[in-house]
């Protein structure tokens, strides 16, 4: 396996090192972790997707766009209410 160098700024590098270290991690591993974990665009769109089908299997629901847009809407509002920036 190789390895990447990469720049980012200094307090971002020592707040992930020591976010790791909670975990009893190295920066390494809990970057290569935490690779693993988070998911790509597509990814998102194909679970969501994959989420709504479901949705609709299970309880006959299919919401239209409109009604997809304003959730998202709403569940922002609320995030940001609870979510400090």
């Amino acid at each position: 396996m190789s390895d990447a160098n990469v720049r980012i700024p200094e307090e971002a590098r020592d707040r992930l090192a020591a976010i790791a270290a909670a975990e009893g991690l190295s920066l390494r591993a809990y970057l290569a972790r935490l690779a693993e974990t988070l998911l790509t665009p597509a990814e998102r769109a194909e679970r969501a997707a994959k989420a709504l089908a479901a949705l609709k299997e299970w309880t006959g629901y299919a919401p239209s766009a409109a009604e997809q847009s304003a959730l998202d809407r709403e569940l922002d509002r609320r995030l940001a209410q609870v979510t400090p920036r």
